[in-house]
């Protein structure tokens, strides 16, 4: 890890940075390393929910659905943040109302029982993510507008990449050690919970205390809903007007519902049919996640140099054969434990390829959009990528466990692979036809 932090900045003189830039680097690793606390923590959530709290299937659905589904309110919250002038302020009183509430899991029952059945604390529980989560679509914009106001154009990225780094480092340490201790006490995300709470809240002032002052001349002078309707209109615009766009979201479409319909199911798969631990779900997932950290600068090179559609149907490929990977795992269950690690060995491609996925996917995402359009229309273009993603999470994950719940496992995945091969087949067509 540290290779890869001097490899990022070799070219980097600490001393060189403005005062501005020193003070708000630090505001913005503190902000990292403590939010991807919180992310090492949620890393098992699902998991969590499943086996500690003994949730339904189609409670688990709801719970990644909340994670995505929140993002169908950008357009309105999108406009909101424009016509408010002390975001500092704001970003503060969110981060309280959407992290704090975390700590109530501290008060949770440590019992069996309490947890059977419909009880009570799974619908908490489910409540107060939601309530995570609705903070997001407000705290994840301001975070670039905060930076971009204060980092260099030449730093700006070697900076960012730094802070995410560390923070990735501490997310994998975090959940690896979380998974030890919820094997040795399985109502241990109680307490940990509350740490993350204070984490979350500790993250987000951190965040706030970066300097920025909104321009007046920005604020946009029009009413509200005549502003969303706008925003409506932009994205039915840039849907009927760019072509290759439009491909790229059709071929997302075919993507998003396979991975919006298994990864719930992947949870289940991991407790029920393989019977994993906390501690071998924390490895398997830190595995393909390191391995990720690795491959970043080397996609991100090639994703410079050809078309996005290509670059997203090599993504594509990649999560359709960590799910023929589970298939197979289905079929040929052979393992070997070290320790309390349960190692199958069709479960190594699917750690090899989850971690080219990991790596291409975090790089498409978050500029594979941008490509289709004009530099100062990146946001928006953005914007219409993250509706589209929430509208399948209105469906997708409720349809996965459906499919599990009726035809199992193995026809849950196969379902997802043939959507994917739909969706590859869309990227190559779409090249073809648009160059």
């Amino acid at each position: 890890m540290n290779l890869l932090a001097r490899k990022l900045f070799r070219n980097l003189n600490y001393q060189d940075l403005l005062p501005c830039e020193k003070r708000t680097f630090r505001l913005h690793l503190g902000y990292t390393v403590f939010d991807n606390f919180v992310a090492g923590v949620l890393t098992l959530n699902e998991f969590v929910f499943l086996r500690s709290l003994h949730g339904s299937s189609y409670q688990l659905s709801f719970l990644f659905q909340f994670s995505v589904l929140v993002f169908i309110f950008l357009i309105f919250f999108s406009e909101w943040l424009k016509r408010v002038r002390n975001k500092q302020k704001l970003i503060r009183w969110v981060g309280i109302a959407t992290r704090a509430p975390l700590a109530v899991l501290l008060f949770f029952p440590r019992s069996a029982e309490a947890m059977s059945g419909t009880s009570v604390y799974h619908y908490i529980f489910l409540l107060l993510f939601l309530i995570y989560y609705l903070g997001n679509p407000i705290i994840f914009p301001t975070i670039n507008l905060f930076l971009k106001s204060n980092y260099r154009h030449d730093n700006f990225g070697r900076l960012y990449s730094l802070a995410t780094l560390y923070g990735k480092i501490l997310m994998l340490i975090t959940a690896f050690i979380y998974g030890i201790l919820l094997d040795y006490d399985p109502y241990a995300y109680t307490w940990v919970f509350a740490l993350a709470a204070a984490a979350g809240v500790i993250s987000v002032m951190m965040l706030s205390s970066i300097h920025y002052t909104e321009a007046a001349e920005v604020i946009p002078k029009g009413g509200f809903f005549s502003s969303v309707k706008e925003s409506v209109l932009g994205m039915r615009r840039i849907m009927k007007n760019n072509t290759p766009f439009r491909h790229f979201e059709m071929g997302f479409l075919f993507y998003g519902f396979a991975f919006m319909s298994t990864v719930t199911v992947m949870t289940i798969f991991f407790e029920k049919q393989l019977g994993l631990n906390y501690f071998s779900v924390a490895t398997y997932k830190n595995a393909y996640n390191i391995i990720a950290l690795f491959l970043i600068p080397f996609f991100g090179r090639v994703l410079g140099k050809i078309d996005p559609r290509k670059f997203a149907a090599f993504t594509f490929a990649s999560i359709m054969l960590y799910l023929l990977s589970l298939v197979l795992t289905w079929y040929f269950p052979q393992h070997t434990e070290i320790g309390s690690f349960k190692l199958f060995y069709s479960m190594i491609p699917f750690v090899l390829f989850h971690s080219v996925f990991a790596a291409t996917m975090s790089l498409l995402w978050s500029i594979g959009s941008a490509y289709f359009c004009k530099p100062h229309e990146a946001g928006e273009y953005q914007s219409v990528h993250l509706f589209l993603t929430a509208t399948r999470a209105v469906f997708a994950p409720l349809l996965g466990v459906l499919f599990y719940e009726m035809y199992g496992f193995v026809f849950t995945f196969t379902i997802g692979a043939a959507s994917l091969l739909i969706a590859i087949l869309i990227m190559f067509w779409s090249y073809r036809r648009e160059g």
